[in-house]
């Protein structure tokens, strides 16, 4: 098992059970009702997510690039959100919040590959969209079947690649103090606050790995909008406008709120972490999200609404 050294009262000891997720822990009889919330949350979750998938699956008129990244896209809220509530929701009923080392190792390197692997869907799901309404007479030729299955494995590829280096390196180094983590999940920016190692080669990597693979898809999505809003703006109807903004509308709503936690979260100065804000703001993002996607999805979505319409009667006319 690996271990780490901790300085207690002046005298080295070493510690190999683990870490302790403090997380709700402030909130004492209060987590009781945090646990009914957030597991009311992950079941939706799961089955918005599901359904999603099932609807895309069944139904042949969905089987187009945009819908084909949607569904990696719900499968991957499905397993963001699931390596993280399940373990929240125990540790909320019970008093030992523990995890092993090698188990927060997993967590955060799932998590870690996951986030990454996100922001190259979305920039893949922009790619879609830019082609659809700039270059319509080529989206067939450009958006084949072959080139969507590149554009999604090379994003999961690069999340667990990437990650799995930086995980493996950061777990590498040897950890000092109290073995309690003031979060309910092992996230790295409280865990590296208890590493006892010069980080600056870490650091270089993470910021590496932020910058290409995080902003860079980001960067990628900001010119894809630039000149899909150009070519809407240049439509001669307003009708034709309306209906090619539809089109983007539910992904940029989902590039912003996850952009958006994620900036807020993960680049903001050292100096203005409080755990107690950010275990919040972290619930927005691994509880949350997951179950507002396919909302965001389905909601102005017409193609999806008579999908699951006919889903629906065939299943009724079939049990009949």
């Amino acid at each position: 098992m690996m271990t780490y050294s901790v300085s207690e009262l002046g005298e080295n000891q070493t510690i190999s059970d683990g870490f302790i997720l403090v997380g709700f822990s402030y909130l004492n009889e209060l987590q009781i009702l945090l646990f009914l919330l957030l597991l009311v949350i992950y079941l939706v979750a799961l089955m918005g997510n599901l359904l999603i998938i099932l609807l895309i699956k069944l139904n042949p008129s969905l089987h187009t690039p945009m819908y084909f990244f949607l569904v990696n896209l719900s499968f991957l809220e499905i397993c963001y959100t699931t390596n993280v509530t399940p373990q929240l929701l125990v540790h909320l009923l019970v008093e030992q919040k523990s995890i092993s080392f090698v188990g927060c190792m997993v967590q955060m390197l799932v998590f870690t590959t996951l986030g990454l692997t996100e922001c190259c869907l979305l920039s893949a799901m922009a790619y879609d969209r830019y082609v659809a309404i700039c270059r319509p007479l080529h989206y067939t030729t450009i958006m084949s079947g072959q080139a969507c299955a590149l554009l999604a494995g090379v994003s999961w590829t690069i999340g667990l690649l990437a990650e799995s280096a930086e995980t493996m390196w950061f777990f590498s180094l040897p950890f000092c103090g109290s073995n309690r983590i003031p979060h309910f999940f092992c996230d790295i920016r409280p865990i590296e606050k208890m590493v006892c190692a010069d980080t600056w080669k870490n650091e270089i990597l993470g910021l590496t790995v932020s910058v290409l693979f995080i902003m860079g898809p980001f960067v990628l999505i900001l010119l894809s909008y630039i000149l899909i809003i150009s070519t809407i703006i240049k439509l001669p109807s307003a009708e034709g406008r309306r209906k090619a903004f539809s089109t983007c509308s539910s992904h940029l709503v989902v590039v912003t709120l996850f952009y958006g936690t994620c900036i807020i979260t993960y680049m903001k100065p050292k100096s203005s972490y409080t755990p107690e804000s950010d275990h919040w703001i972290s619930l927005l993002y691994t509880v949350v999200t997951p179950m507002l996607n396919p909302l965001i999805y389905t909601l102005r979505n017409k193609e999806v609404h008579g999908a699951f319409r006919k889903t629906l009667e065939k299943t009724i006319f079939s049990h009949n």
